[in-house]
């Protein structure tokens, strides 16, 4: 016997059912369904960096695909023109490359009740109800209970088969997402579910249950915040680089399964006075942190939901914030789920870990009529236009690279290092564009060990424009959409630095340094193994302190105070030239420096473990 969730017992006596929802969906005209198809067209052919990356490792023609689209447009139902356009531009496996469905699709999501997450018992994958949607409840399909079969298939097979409904690269992507959006569909970006309803069997007390859930339509609350200007002139839309599916999805959860949260983030934005700010971040949306008691030493955990933050340089400072809060003999920064957002907030992010200079990767255009004529008219896109100027007679398929927007390779390094304790970053499947970009910039400047729960992280490397943005830059190309669809794609790639130097993220991604499996006690008991784990790892990496202070001595010179511990050498600059060079052991020390001319002075000590730099410190006196 079946058990059967009826309408609205799940979601809400005022969410409709999916059949209900897609009933009274309204419809296109030819004419406008030409006209996606047609911007679809030009985009994919002459801005979509990725497109012969695409046809070689997939052997795809979206081109082909959309010219027959335009053919035969007229003999679709409403539902298959939305599904056709949708898998043509997924053939290409590229999360940023989308169409967005109009009216009324847009912030609504297909849902059920539960959430569903994978565990590993030894390497057989189990699947684990963990949460359940607040107010629904069932004598038997609890938290805990193991999910076997959905709709009768395997439920490995059919988060198999639902990965491949997404546009996802790399096969733990695809696993990652399938898995993701089993129990909840984001109908603005994936075709609406084929069945009205599921059946699923699952385990419980050693018994085999069968239950049905109907689909439900929700309205999704919009983002927290809105995107301001980026620094200088360039608009913020035009350096983001996003999963919208994974964000999408990161927001209804929440709304479903934590309500919590979504009214401290209310009472943050109307600036509460009884909110902590010492246990609870200012953009509380994007970063939960704490402290954590292990054994030998505390260590600190911060959790970087997402990147899809209004202020960079706001979300900078609440980092550094939040570091200065957290003990300095460790620190995990977990990063899983988060599909992106601004790339500038990742990368500037990894100046406060490390001595080293931050290069952030390159950016890449594709070379095309149309991309030359951006650069060529757009002023902050001018310093890619003398290469691809010159490929025209080159030939040459991509511009030169540089950094996203003008000035982000100095904002990266101005502040310089804050945290000198061993650091150690959280990585999984769902991780996207400026999070790998994060990902990779971490590995790739040796700030410390990457743990993945996946073999690789999502694998977008590219910077995204939405068709919208493009109006706004090219008028005359790019008209508005009919009914508010949109359409997205893949406009300036970005390769790897350091060891790695030219390597693609797009399809590939980040590697781990080591893999944890996700266990039982994981998903059902707050990543309990997982941050042993991890905290293991950080047990067996030196930890350092580096604190300076300086006064100006009677005569004119800097009397610099320094506590250090796993240093053996500190080098003093000021204004850049070399003035000091001293021996230490852990403790205090002080060393009077020279100085010429009046201040104030930029002070830089470099301490060393060795012959090697392991810490670095900055200001101005």
């Amino acid at each position: 016997m079946v058990d059967e969730v009826p309408i609205g017992a799940s979601v809400g006596p005022a969410d409709p059912s999916l059949a209900e929802f897609v009933a009274a969906a309204p419809e296109f005209s030819s004419a406008d369904r030409r006209k996606i198809i047609d911007q679809a067209l030009l985009l994919i052919e002459q801005l979509y960096v990725h497109l012969p990356l695409k046809r070689a490792m997939y052997a795809v023609d979206p081109v082909q695909h959309l010219k027959l689209l335009h053919h035969r447009v007229d003999d679709l139902s409403e539902r298959q023109f939305h599904e056709e356009l949708i898998a043509t531009l997924r053939s290409v496996r590229d999360l940023h490359t989308t169409y967005t469905l109009p009216d009324p699709y847009r912030q609504r999501v297909a849902v059920l009740p539960f959430r569903l997450e994978r565990c590993f018992d030894g390497d057989k994958p189990r699947y684990l109800v963990t949460a359940l949607e607040f107010g629904f409840s069932h004598e038997s399909f609890a938290v805990a209970v193991e999910v076997t079969h959905w709709n009768g298939i395997p439920v490995q097979r059919a988060v198999e088969q639902n990965g491949d409904l997404t546009s996802a690269g790399n096969r733990e992507a695809r696993l990652a997402r399938g898995l993701d959006s089993l129990t909840h569909r984001p109908m603005s970006l994936l075709a609406a579910p084929v069945e009205d309803w599921v059946v699923i069997s699952y385990l419980a007390d050693g018994a085999r249950h069968d239950i049905r859930f109907i689909w439900q339509v929700l309205e999704i609350p919009p983002p927290p915040v809105e995107r301001i200007a980026a620094p200088g002139d360039v608009p913020a839309a035009a350096t983001y680089g996003i999963d919208r599916l994974v964000e999408e999805l990161r927001r209804t959860k929440k709304a479903m399964f934590a309500p919590d949260k979504v009214a401290l983030d209310r009472r943050i934005a109307d600036a509460d006075p009884t909110v902590d700010l010492r246990v609870h971040s200012a953009i509380s949306d994007a970063l939960e942190f704490r402290a954590l008691d292990t054994p030998g030493r505390q260590v600190g955990y911060l959790r970087i939901r997402t990147f899809n933050v209004p202020d960079v340089d706001a979300f900078v400072d609440e980092v550094l914030r939040i570091v200065n809060l957290l003990p300095a003999t460790g620190l995990i920064i977990d990063v899983r789920g988060n599909g992106g957002g601004a790339m500038a907030a990742g990368e500037r992010l990894l100046q406060l870990f490390t001595p080293r200079p931050i290069e952030p990767e390159r950016a890449h255009f594709i070379n095309t009529p149309l991309t030359l004529r951006l650069v060529t008219e757009v002023p902050w896109l001018a310093a890619w236009h003398p290469s691809m100027e010159q490929s025209v007679e080159l030939g040459t398929v991509y511009s030169d690279g540089f950094p996203i927007e003008d000035g982000h390779l100095e904002r990266c390094n101005a502040l310089g290092q804050r945290y000198f304790g061993p650091v150690l970053l959280i990585v999984d499947a769902l991780c996207y564009s400026a999070t790998d970009i994060f990902a990779a910039g971490f590995q790739d400047h040796g700030i410390g060990p990457v743990l993945g729960t996946d073999g690789n992280t999502g694998a977008g490397g590219a910077n995204a424009w939405e068709q919208a943005f493009l109006t706004t830059l090219l008028p005359d190309v790019f008209p508005a959409l009919p009914g508010h669809s949109g359409l997205g794609v893949a406009v300036r790639q970005t390769r790897r630095v350091g060891e790695r130097a030219g390597d693609l993220l797009e399809d590939l991604g980040v590697v781990p340094d080591e893999v944890h499996r996700m266990t039982r006690d994981d998903v059902l008991n707050a990543n309990v193994d997982l941050i042993a784990r991890a905290t293991t790892l950080l047990a067996g990496m030196p930890s350092r302190h580096f604190d300076v202070a300086a006064e100006v001595p009677r005569d004119g010179g800097l009397l610099v105070r320094l506590t250090t511990a796993g240093l053996t050498r500190v080098d003093v600059y000021v204004d850049g030239r070399p003035r000091s060079t001293l021996d230490v052991q852990d403790g205090q020390q002080e060393v009077e420096v020279p100085v010429t001319g009046p201040g104030p002075h930029r002070l830089e000590l470099c301490g060393y473990d060795g012959g090697g730099l392991v810490a670095r410190r900055r200001f101005v006196q």
